[in-house]
């Protein structure tokens, strides 16, 4: 598995790696570390009365996140990073010190991404893009594995539909009416 997971990398550095997205990738991936912008979301959302509800979804999404992903299968799993084998790529971000698998900005952005399109299509469509931005950029700055990735995105997706389901258990249907 790993030759495919690096031929795919390697591929991505040798046809699609150019000054242009040298800038803007990592600028993206910026917007996953440590979910800062998922947090951010989560927090305005809390503060407001109106999506309290559905900031608190967030937040114990991210938090469930965290345990499950960084604390839990990064480390059973220790799997390293594709820049701790290959030292040969010029990296554009600092090398993370954490394992590689799941990704981490996967799993918090498609868990987010997930809730926000139960709250609302409108928003969650453009953060499904942006979580998927986040995820190719993860590829293009050679930090992690396709399947870490892949990995991170559906457990970030499961994750969110359990949230979504607790929340209406917790809730109730009316969750899902505008202005709750």
């Amino acid at each position: 598995m790993q030759e495919f997971d690096f031929a795919i990398l390697n591929w991505i550095q040798d046809n699609i790696r150019c000054d242009a997205l040298d800038v803007i990738m990592p600028a993206i991936t910026f917007l996953g570390n440590a979910g800062i912008l998922w947090i951010a979301i989560a927090l305005f959302m809390v503060v407001r009365k109106s999506t309290r509800k559905w900031g608190s979804m967030l937040c114990a999404g991210g938090a469930l996140n965290g345990l499950i992903g960084n604390v839990l299968l990064k480390n059973l799993v220790a799997r390293d990073r594709p820049c701790w084998i290959n030292k040969d790529i010029s990296m554009l971000v600092a090398i993370p010190k954490d394992y590689s698998f799941p990704s981490g900005h996967s799993m918090v952005s498609f868990m987010s991404a997930t809730i926000l399109m139960g709250y609302d299509k409108r928003i969650g469509i453009p953060a499904m893009i942006l979580a998927s931005l986040i995820a190719v950029s993860r590829l293009y700055l050679y930090v992690h594995f396709p399947t870490d990735v892949l990995c991170g995105t559906l457990i970030g997706i499961i994750l969110g539909l359990v949230v979504l389901l607790a929340g209406k258990k917790i809730y109730g249907e009316t969750l899902f009416e505008r202005g709750e």
